[in-house]
């Protein structure tokens, strides 16, 4: 058999699909491996390309794979769609990784350790609890609503209403099937938020340890969480040419529709990762309040204040998430720190 060069790995939580094609791009191997068997054949065989969707326990099994001398590159699953033939299954699959990887313009993603994935659930947990307890905020103030005791918006009104729940004298004049409906809501509420304080401490004692993410709290609107997110979620700052591009991986930057040489942009193209640019917007909108005061000065401040003489807030928002962003790439790439007196290349 021919020396096999590259091979697309299609993984599953039992049943694997491995496809490999010699140095001419001929099919030389089509396999199917159970879990227990995939660390035994790659040690079988000699170093070699191998490509991995990047979805569910890619990043283990690609630092397990490396481990065993092979170059392993994830791939985003949106990039494997086009190598795809006709039917889908487990082995075709494979086969579309095995050309994805080929291509010399693929772009990959940058495998991630133990540590970034362990930080990176600290951000992960804190969401989901934050989730539980907005709807149970919801379902409080839906069910005192039912009976004409209506709160004003904001979290902390909420607290109005626990004490209704909680406090005795208040809580005779609600009916006994109703208190004891809503008791269960307000524990968890109280839980919830003590998980919640939990999880920050440890965020922060992960932001403390990462000189990384030291650098990148010193940004204007990046404080130690979007610190934390940021340094663990980029492995390789250097897969980026740029601060632009890193932007465009975020979804930061206009959606292009052009044709016929007339250059059209539309709104930002919310591609990538969700969560990076979420925490920028809200990051960039809480210190574009500061800045729109005038109690924040810097030179990115006064940029945005001459911005917002001419545009609205929302707008400029997403700008000056775009322009941390950048900032946050050349602070990762190249080790830089934050100079509150560069303002760098227009948005």
């Amino acid at each position: 058999m021919s020396k096999i060069i590259t091979i697309g790995l299609d993984i599953a939580k039992n049943s694997f699909a491995a496809h490999g094609f010699d140095e001419f791009g001929k099919t030389v191997l089509k396999k199917e491996l159970k879990r227990g068997q995939v660390l035994a054949f790659f040690a079988r065989n000699p170093g070699c390309l191998v490509g991995i969707e990047a979805c569910a326990s890619a990043h283990h099994w690609a630092r397990e794979i490396t481990g065993l001398g092979h170059d392993v590159r994830l791939i985003p699953a949106q990039r494997i769609k086009a190598f795809l033939p006709r039917q889908k299954n487990d082995a075709a699959d494979a086969h579309a990784i095995a050309r994805a990887v080929r291509d010399p313009e693929m772009r990959f993603v940058a495998v991630k350790s133990v540590e970034q994935q362990a930080a990176l659930m600290l951000f992960k947990t804190r969401e989901l609890l934050i989730r539980q307890r907005t709807q149970l905020s919801n379902a409080l103030r839906g069910h005192f609503g039912e009976i004409g005791i209506v709160v004003p918006r904001g979290a902390h009104e909420v607290h109005a209403l626990v004490e209704r729940v909680m406090n005795e004298e208040k809580a005779q004049e609600l009916p006994c099937a109703m208190r004891a409906a809503l008791r269960p809501v307000v524990s968890m509420l109280f839980t919830l938020n003590e998980e919640i304080s939990s999880l920050d401490r440890a965020i922060r004692q992960v932001h403390r340890a990462d000189d990384t993410s030291l650098k990148l709290a010193e940004v204007p609107g990046i404080g130690p969480l979007i610190a934390m997110v940021l340094s663990a979620s980029v492995g390789r700052p250097t897969y980026f040419s740029s601060g632009r591009e890193f932007a465009a991986y975020l979804g930061l930057v206009p959606r292009q529709h052009s044709t016929g040489g007339k250059t059209r942009l539309e709104a930002i193209s919310k591609m990538g990762n969700s969560d990076l640019r979420r925490l920028l917007v809200v990051g960039a909108r809480a210190v574009l309040a500061r800045m729109k005061s005038g109690k924040a000065k810097s030179a990115l401040a006064e940029w945005a204040r001459k911005l917002l003489e001419k545009k609205s807030f929302a707008l400029v928002s997403v700008a000056l998430a775009t322009k941390m962003a950048r900032i946050a790439w050349a602070i990762m790439a190249k080790g830089r720190r934050y100079d509150p007196s560069y303002i760098g290349k227009p948005a």
